[in-house]
């Protein structure tokens, strides 16, 4: 409980903060646009010239760029700027006034920051997932909405100790937001279903880069593709995958030189 209040009480100031800057909202709203229109522009441009992709009908894909843009948006709010914010501790020495305070540091480098704005990118991802549910042939019921749900939160917690990983490497390697921007670039493999790409790819942004577990498998759960075994394997590597971030943290912890050092 005492977490969840932490996380409140950081949650309001990071509030406060970007409503300073109202004009973000708009551009914030001019990017997802973009990137929504992007997407549709790539998606009729496919569709113009198949009825399948992979076996995945126009409405299917829809859900999924959704599914994508939506995490998206969650990453871009919650997630980035709380790794950048520890990057830039790191390297500047300043992480010690967290380290000091008495809560967990994990948790307190995960929650200071959020990007308020960011919040419409969720939104036109949303819109984009309901507009693509409504054209899938496939009754959706309360269980593959909660399946959905779930592989989704699955999903953000492996997205998340995956830029947590690599932020951690800032306490060896000097220049890591140079590897962070790669993960931007892999990320958008996530627009289209893992099953379209050759083996050693559709592997490695399963393993190595979680996208495929956060973005295809809920997708799948709303569109009755979803095998259970899937799913598991998700939760095992994701419950896996948290246990190894915690471990790695204190790892680099040790590895630290802070102003007081």
């Amino acid at each position: 409980m005492n977490t969840l209040r932490v996380s409140w009480l950081y949650f309001k100031v990071g509030v406060m903060n970007e409503l300073q800057y109202r004009v973000n909202f708009f551009v914030q709203l001019f990017q997802s646009l973009i990137q929504v229109g992007t997407g549709l522009v790539m998606l009729s441009l496919v569709y113009s010239h198949t009825t399948e992709l992979n076996g995945w009908k126009e409405s299917e894909l829809l859900s999924l760029l959704g599914v994508q843009i939506l995490l998206g948006g969650f990453i871009h709010t919650f997630i980035q700027p709380n790794m950048e914010m520890l990057m830039q501790d790191v390297q500047q020495g300043t992480l010690d006034y967290t380290l000091t305070k008495p809560e967990d540091s994990q948790v307190l480098i995960s929650v200071r920051q959020v990007r308020i704005w960011q919040i419409v990118e969720v939104i036109s991802g949303l819109v984009l997932l309901i507009v693509g549910i409504t054209g899938v042939e496939s009754s959706i019921g309360v269980v593959d909405a909660l399946v959905f749900a779930f592989a989704l939160g699955v999903g953000s917690v492996l997205v998340y100790c995956f830029w947590l990983i690599l932020t951690i490497g800032a306490f060896w390697i000097v220049r890591m937001e140079h590897v962070l921007e790669l993960f931007e670039g892999i990320y958008q493999t996530g627009r289209w279903p893992v099953g379209v790409y050759p083996g050693w790819l559709r592997y490695s942004v399963t393993f190595l880069v979680p996208v495929a577990f956060a973005v295809t498998v809920p997708a799948e759960a709303l569109t009755s593709r979803l095998h259970w075994p899937t799913l598991v394997l998700s939760v095992v590597f994701g419950a896996a995958l948290f246990a190894f971030t915690r471990w790695f943290w204190r790892f680099g912890l040790r590895h630290y030189s802070g102003a007081s050092a």
